[in-house]
């Protein structure tokens, strides 16, 4: 069985790389041609949106490797 801290780093490190494939990746890209939403850009709902995404996948992966 592995450590708790190795398995946590794995995990964090693997939300790291979906978030910059996320971010740099030409899925975002795609946003800038779709029209605004409520007069928001849809691509500034996107980046926030997932931005706020691994601000919680984060979290709940910190909170869970604590139990």
């Amino acid at each position: 069985m592995m450590p708790r801290a190795t398995l946590l780093r794995q995990r964090l490190l693997a939300l790291f790389l979906a978030a910059l494939f996320a971010f740099f990746s030409p899925l975002a890209g795609q946003f800038e041609s779709v029209p605004d939403l409520a007069g928001v850009p849809a691509l500034y709902l996107y980046l926030f949106g997932v931005w706020a995404l691994v601000i919680a996948l984060a979290t709940w992966i910190v909170s869970r490797g604590r139990d």
